[in-house]
């Protein structure tokens, strides 16, 4: 007969699980192994004594036992963390102010603030949407307290993870077959954007770039339109949209670095500092250290 005692690292594997919407995605979060994760649910499943997910290829989804626990498990988190930051100093109050590009808000922050939110209730958290070349230069002037950005120069920033860029383009258009190529270009800095462009001129493809934005919502409906192919990151890229390589005659894209960046002017804030370790334990991959 197994125990019935849920344990509170079993409910955070859980909550990580449907934050991020995989298990690879929950274990970068709780730092852990994909095959702890799994015996964590196992054990959890096996103590509820129901199945909790659903288990179906590219997709997790909650059974009912899954729904009836999920609220239950986010407010056991937010009394436990509530009871540790008691015990151990005080809570935690104040502003962050956070920079993102929004191709990386959903996929990668969301998770993150859901976690924060659930830790520390009373800090008040302010997000700034704009393209990685504008953020750096507001988490220079202290107009932002931390950035998630692509890296702009070498050692600059804590390295979380890299990012693959991709060719993305409509098939029912075929948009790759048109001479010169139109391309829509994200608002990447002028580094990355040469690199890109070099590669193409390298491979003595005409092209022109019919839309520049850094707005990822616009390269996506000009991408779907059949109007360009788009150089996009590699999460942002929806189902509608075909993941396009050499067999397009298209050349192989730079692997970018993402960073996390703090104001120097954020110095001694314990709200700034929760959100920077939030952040690095959650996204921090173990072979960017």
């Amino acid at each position: 007969m197994h125990s019935k005692d849920l344990q509170i690292d079993w409910l955070r594997t859980f909550l990580a699980v449907v934050d991020t919407g995989s298990m690879t995605a929950a274990a970068r979060q709780i730092s852990r192994s994909q095959s702890a994760v799994s015996m964590q649910l196992k054990k959890l499943e096996e103590s509820i004594g129901r199945p909790l997910l659903i288990r179906e290829p590219k997709q997790l989804s909650l059974t009912p036992a899954g729904y009836d626990l999920l609220g239950y498990a986010r407010k056991v988190l937010e009394c436990h963390s509530t009871l540790l930051v008691a015990m151990h100093g005080g809570s935690v109050s104040g502003r962050v102010t956070f920079g993102v590009p929004d191709d990386y808000a959903i996929t990668y922050l969301a998770p993150v603030l859901r976690s924060f939110a659930t830790r520390f209730s009373e800090v008040e958290v302010t997000l700034v949407c704009e393209e990685s070349t504008a953020l750096w230069t507001k988490v220079d002037r202290g107009e932002i307290d931390l950035a998630l950005v692509t890296r702009d120069a070498p050692s600059r920033g804590e390295l979380l993870f890299k990012e693959a860029l991709v060719w993305g383009g409509a098939e029912q258009h075929q948009v790759w077959k048109r001479n010169p190529l139109p391309i829509a270009v994200h608002e990447l800095g002028e580094r990355l954007r040469t690199e890109i462009l070099a590669a193409l001129s390298t491979q003595q493809r005409e092209y022109r770039v019919v839309y520049n934005s850094p707005n990822v919502v616009g390269q996506l409906a000009v991408a779907e339109s059949g109007m360009a192919v788009a150089v996009l990151t590699r999460c942002s890229l929806p189902p509608s949209l075909k993941v396009l390589d050499a067999r397009q005659g298209l050349p192989e894209l730079p692997v970018v670095e993402v960073v996390l960046m703090r104001s120097k002017d954020s110095k001694g804030s314990r709200a700034v500092d929760a959100m920077y370790e939030q952040v690095v334990r959650s996204l921090k991959d173990p072979l960017c250290t």
